[in-house]
């Protein structure tokens, strides 16, 4: 693996990490309204992500099958719906301001839970990650360096806040914010694992890209609509959310454009 493809798998783990870091600022619980903005952002990312640096790669490499060009990205993009609708059912975790847990039934600690939904929805965030660097390793796919690094950086800038959701609530609920700052860090941990594991599997089946590529849209657009857009939403006063969100996919468009 070489230094520019490391550096790539290890920027949005640093965005986590930079963004727990924020718990050792915290004089307060953050606020509903901040958490929803931080939300809103992250979800604008994801979700422009997942058009530009994803769906339409996928796309353009199947332009020599005429009208049928969407088929690879149509299956691919419902097979990552499909997965995260898997690891959701499986795993047991809680979401941010619930006290019900998703999943199946589990003595895991409350804090052990939370950190788990934070986890799961950032595999598809490691593996979107890798899929794009090994596109850009393998020379058969018209991905570049800059458009492989507008991604990593669009995932970092938007795991930034995540860490801190994760972070700084737990400190607030009583926890030390060392180890709030620790279960934050872990939690996003898993995106360079999978973005690693995602350029070993795809060295053996670079013909599947273009359906690699959707499946990590798929998976990421699973998590925007069936958590995060719920949770910026949710109660009154839910305009800064989406505010943020079109903030966010605004950044990640131009990101890709400028970068790619």
């Amino acid at each position: 693996m070489n230094k520019s493809i490391f550096i790539g798998l290890m920027v949005p783990f640093l965005g986590t990490t930079l963004g727990s870091a924020c718990v050792f600022l915290m004089k307060n619980k953050m606020s509903r309204q901040v958490e929803r903005s931080l939300t809103g952002f992250a979800s604008g990312v994801m979700v422009a992500a997942s058009i530009w640096s994803l769906l339409v790669p996928a796309m353009d490499q199947t332009l020599d099958m005429g009208r049928l060009a969407f088929v690879p990205a149509f299956f691919g993009f419902w097979a990552g719906i499909l997965f995260l609708l898997f690891l959701d059912t499986v795993i047991p975790h809680l979401h941010m301001n619930t006290d019900k847990a998703e999943g199946p039934r589990s003595k895991l600690a409350r804090m052990t839970m939370m950190v788990l939904a934070v986890t799961l929805h950032n595999i598809p965030e490691g593996m979107a990650v890798g899929v794009v660097y090994a596109a850009f390793k393998s020379g058969n796919v018209s991905i570049s360096a800059g458009a492989a690094l507008a991604l990593s950086l669009g995932i970092a800038i938007q795991n930034f806040p995540e860490g801190a959701i994760i972070s700084m609530p737990l400190a607030a609920e009583g926890r030390s914010k060392k180890k709030a700052f620790i279960y934050g860090v872990l939690s996003g941990a898993v995106e360079p694992l999978f973005g690693f594991l995602t350029i070993l599997a795809v060295g053996f089946i670079v013909p599947a890209m273009p359906y690699l590529l959707s499946f990590a849209a798929g998976a990421m657009l699973y998590v925007v609509v069936e958590e995060l857009i719920p949770e910026m939403s949710e109660g009154e006063h839910s305009n800064i959310g989406v505010v943020m969100f079109a903030v966010g996919f605004s950044l990640m468009m131009a990101l890709d454009v400028a970068l790619g």
